[in-house]
């Protein structure tokens, strides 16, 4: 397991993310041992952010996130790989969902396009929401760690799939 991007934002319970590990590695073995590394992670960096961004995973169409590469880096850890998987807590650290990475890219903010926004499935799908709350989060994220953000940083692009547990998989 690998620590998480962004453990220091809320305490996240790694026994019960072990467990859920335990149970998917046990039902897909050969998915498990493909990527056998995990992290126990949050959405957004805060505990109402998680808990909306995790909704909109469990009951609606978000099947693709951003970050900032300087995020990873900051906290340790390595930019995901397609076929990597995390485990996605709630807003108290519990986790609720097994995410298996599906496509990955690197870009610059305006590297982002409709499709990418309508996959992130958040706000209206646009586009111009996507930026205009990105902007927002990815300036807030920077100076977190006493960075200003630019738009020529680089962001990770990610689409996944939930894998478990059976009743949210796609």
């Amino acid at each position: 397991m690998s620590e998480s991007l962004s453990s220091a934002a809320f305490p996240l319970d790694r026994d019960a993310a072990d467990r859920m590990w335990a149970d998917y590695r046990a039902a897909h073995p050969a998915a498990a041992a493909a990527g056998p590394d995990y992290t126990v992670e949050h959405f957004g960096d805060s505990p109402r952010l998680a808990d909306q961004l995790l909704d909109a995973v469990l009951n609606g169409p978000k099947r693709a996130t951003s970050e900032l590469v300087a995020e990873f880096f900051e906290h340790g850890d390595q930019l995901p790989r397609i076929g990597s998987h995390w485990i996605a807590c709630d807003g108290t650290g519990a986790p609720r969902i097994i995410i298996r990475s599906t496509e990955l890219r690197v870009g610059a903010f305006a590297s982002a396009d409709a499709a990418f926004a309508f996959d992130e499935g958040e706000d209206d799908r646009s586009l111009e929401s996507w930026q205009r709350e990105h902007r927002r989060y990815f300036t807030r994220v920077a100076a977190a760690r006493g960075a200003e953000w630019s738009e020529d940083d680089e962001i990770v692009f990610e689409r996944f799939a939930v894998v478990w547990p059976p009743e949210h998989a796609d």
